[in-house]
């Protein structure tokens, strides 16, 4: 490892948080929080390739819509992996599966303006399944943070996910 390297290598703290939760939950949260996150990254990266490339009739709500979300969701990255942080843990550091969460070109040249709709609400629906069960988890041990965090995301989903399916129907 090079000098540099060893100097930027986040290292978390060696010390007891002592914050009225269990080093168990603290990690089996931090591992929840970053499998959230890395669904953040992949909404975010896709919103703004849909953004960019969705073509036909939907294609003025669905720009706006997607730009609108590519930015809320990138800003909610932060405030997960800070939220990680504070319960004593590292936020992913590295992101090689990154290229997985982008849909391919080619996919992206023939995808109809409702194919991204449709591949965006199961995205998002995902989201709300998991981002609920961590919720929930949260709540059972007094993590009112943790909690508070995940509802007005899931609050930013279910909104994502009603908009997205008005602007489908026909």
């Amino acid at each position: 490892m090079t000098k540099i390297a060893a100097v930027l290598k986040p290292e978390s703290h060696d010390e007891k948080l002592d914050i009225g939760l269990d080093d168990a939950y603290l990690s089996d949260m931090a591992g929840s929080l970053s499998g959230i996150l890395a669904a953040t990254y992949r909404l975010t990266i896709k919103s703004q390739i849909y953004h960019w490339n969705v073509v036909g009739p939907l294609f003025k709500p669905l720009h706006e819509l997607t730009e609108e979300h590519y930015t809320a969701l990138f800003s909610a990255a932060d405030v997960i992996a800070e939220r990680i942080r504070a319960l004593g843990h590292l936020a992913p550091a590295k992101f090689g599966e990154v290229a997985s969460f982008a849909p391919k070109a080619a996919e992206v040249d023939h995808t109809t303006a409702a194919d991204m709709i449709a591949d965006l609400i199961a995205d998002h629906r995902a989201a709300v399944k998991s981002m609920r069960k961590a919720a929930e988890k949260a709540g059972e041990v007094g993590d009112v943070v943790t909690e508070d965090m995940l509802t007005a995301r899931l609050t930013f989903h279910e909104k994502a996910l009603w908009m997205l399916r008005a602007i489908a129907t026909s």
